[in-house]
């Protein structure tokens, strides 16, 4: 018998066998390195140093741990709607909470329905943050908060149920019962607004962590408190996993919305640098080897065609999916890679700041990455496998890739975004959904000295 027949018995999933039980824990604004387990297990720097997270540390050492997750945008409206459609946020038309109405896509294409019409037995149920403009009901969740919510309706007024994390987990664990209670396989989505700000915890955990010595890569007692009790929340969800007797037919994905500031990684949430766009992902399940690591390079749309893959082998993703199944690399150890529509992951959002400030869109295709910006009309190559700190541009090196990821790029936005609004995004002229105007991009191609980094060269 092969090893691979080995793991899809494992899984459960030969003839048969009872469909998986999903459950999706987003974590909100959640830096690479905002766990205390590291995501890349040679590199201090891809954990934190003073954050503790004894539960997901756990559930990452019972399963896989992505060290090149990225996040479908650098900010939480845009990264949830591709989550939902299993597409980029430039071909969903929807880079932004504000230019979401023109949103391209039918809701019986969303995950959750995708995931009802390939079998009509699974139960479906999402609490927590939304922000979506249409609701949860049109895009197939059976339960859920009975509302749109925002980052405002996580800010608790209970000392004892900070930023709403028990609340949340209650109605998960309620959701889980009652779906077994039923014989039904279910997809819960738990979709936090924890880590977000403003930075909420339980009176006695903040109290322990400002008497502790701080980190050098993390630093505040009020955020790491928060960790804690959020940690301490995903414990129970795991812990109603176990109590249930549904464990070895659960898969539990952990992800974060978006990347933040880390230290180490450029750029944080806003910037398709790699600072706003990696994130922490692990993965547990059966058929899953314990304590893994895979540096496949893989996107948060992929989760659609993932679960609907694992749910009916023989069910296909909705016209324009563009993310992959991640089932063989899951099952297989990290030896296959993710097959994709179109080999490559794009990334694009107007209104980044920081150091790097106005549009911004990046295009990545194994180890390459190339990052462009509208503030110079430039565009800068890295291998961001060997150098995710982006320190070293490497286009005039490898000029032709440079130019060709370029102009895919470009292709990819003006089929999304439209070609007004590409012409408008280079003259500077682009506001549409942007709070404020953008500069114009400097004529002389030379970079303002706030934004200047040594030794990065970049192709026009």
């Amino acid at each position: 018998m092969t090893i691979r027949i080995c793991l899809l018995m494992a899984a459960g999933l030969t003839a048969g066998a009872a469909p998986p039980n999903f459950v999706f824990i987003l974590a909100d604004d959640q830096a690479w390195n905002g766990l205390s387990r590291r995501m890349i297990r040679s590199l201090p720097e891809s954990g934190s140093d003073f954050h503790r997270t004894p539960n997901i540390d756990r559930l990452a050492r019972e399963g896989m741990t992505f060290s090149r997750a990225y996040a479908a945008a650098p900010k939480c409206e845009p990264s949830r709607y591709a989550i939902t459609f299993g597409m980029t946020t430039t071909s969903l038309n929807a880079p932004d909470k504000r230019t979401a109405a023109r949103l391209r896509a039918e809701m019986r294409h969303s995950l959750a329905n995708s995931l009802k019409q390939a079998n009509s037995a699974y139960r479906t149920a999402t609490f927590g943050k939304w922000q979506l403009t249409r609701s949860q009901r049109d895009l197939g969740f059976d339960q859920d908060d009975g509302r749109i919510t925002q980052n405002r309706d996580g800010d608790s007024p209970d000392s004892r149920d900070p930023k709403r994390m028990f609340e949340l987990t209650q109605k998960g664990n309620a959701f889980m019962r009652d779906s077994v209670e039923d014989g039904s396989p279910f997809y819960l989505q738990l979709w936090h607004y924890a880590v977000h700000g403003s930075n909420q915890s339980l009176p006695e955990t903040l109290a322990r962590w400002k008497a502790r010595p701080l980190g050098r890569r993390h630093r505040d007692p009020t955020r790491a408190a928060m960790a804690e009790d959020f940690d301490r929340a995903v414990g129970m969800t795991l812990a109603m996993i176990d109590e249930l007797g549904i464990r070895d037919n659960t898969y539990v994905l952990y992800m974060s919305d978006n990347g933040g500031p880390t230290r180490y990684l450029r750029g944080g949430k806003t910037n398709v640098t790699e600072g706003g766009l990696r994130v922490p992902l692990l993965v547990r399940g059966p058929g899953i080897e314990q304590d893994t690591y895979c540096d496949a390079p893989v996107v948060a749309y992929d989760l659609l065609p993932t679960v609907l893959d694992f749910a009916d082998p023989q069910a296909s993703p909705p016209t324009g999916v563009e993310g992959g199944s991640w089932k063989r690399t899951l099952l297989n150890g990290c030896e296959s890679g993710v097959d994709r529509p179109v080999d490559r992951m794009v990334f694009f959002f107007a209104e980044a700041r920081g150091r790097e400030t106005g549009p911004q869109a990046a295009i990545v295709r194994e180890e390459f990455k190339l990052l462009y910006s509208w503030t110079d009309g430039r565009a800068a190559l890295f291998d961001v496998a060997a150098d995710p700190r982006e320190a070293r541009d490497i286009s005039s090196e490898h000029r032709d890739l440079a130019v060709r990821l370029k102009r895919e790029l470009m292709d990819h936005l003006r089929e999304g975004l439209g070609e007004e609004t590409l012409a408008r995004l280079e003259s500077g002229e682009y506001s549409a959904g942007v709070r404020r105007r953008v500069r114009p991009r400097l004529r002389e191609g030379r970079r303002p000295e706030s934004l200047r980094r040594p030794g990065r060269t970049g192709i026009p």
